[in-house]
């Protein structure tokens, strides 16, 4: 019988702690960066960003950062604006993180909020409230 590789093993088991705590680290430290500077893009004037989740590859070169902009509008154009802007933001997060390399940081949408909604708003529907107690009762 064959032994799956290390990457194999690794992504069957999910990130480690190593890539975890790197993630938090750079997490900590980009919500204290965007809430400190004036950033000079207009789609990010004013607007308040959360950032939910950061996730680090194997050798936390790359991070991949989840963001929602509060209020829920414009969350594409906040997204593609802190990518315009990642080049300062990491200049700014090497200063304030101890790692041995900065991440290249790149900003997605964090859709789990809306997902999460949706499926309260389905189960909220009368119909599927009635199939999901008619299978426990």
């Amino acid at each position: 019988m064959s032994r799956p590789n290390r990457s194999r093993r690794r992504a069957l088991t999910g990130p480690s702690q190593r890539q975890l705590r790197a993630g938090e680290l750079v997490r900590h430290a980009l919500v204290d960066i965007l809430r400190a500077e004036e950033l000079r893009d207009p789609a990010l004037a004013g607007v308040s960003v959360t950032v939910t989740e950061v996730r680090m590859s194997p050798d936390l070169k790359h991070a991949l950062c989840f963001i929602a902009p509060l209020g829920g509008g414009a969350a594409a154009e906040v997204a593609a604006a802190l990518n315009r802007v990642t080049r300062f933001l990491r200049g700014r997060l090497g200063h304030m993180i101890d790692m041995r390399a900065t991440p290249d940081l790149k900003f997605v949408h964090d859709q789990s909020f809306e997902a999460a909604e949706k499926m309260n708003r389905l189960l909220s529907d009368p119909r599927i409230r009635r199939d999901v107690e008619g299978e426990t009762g």
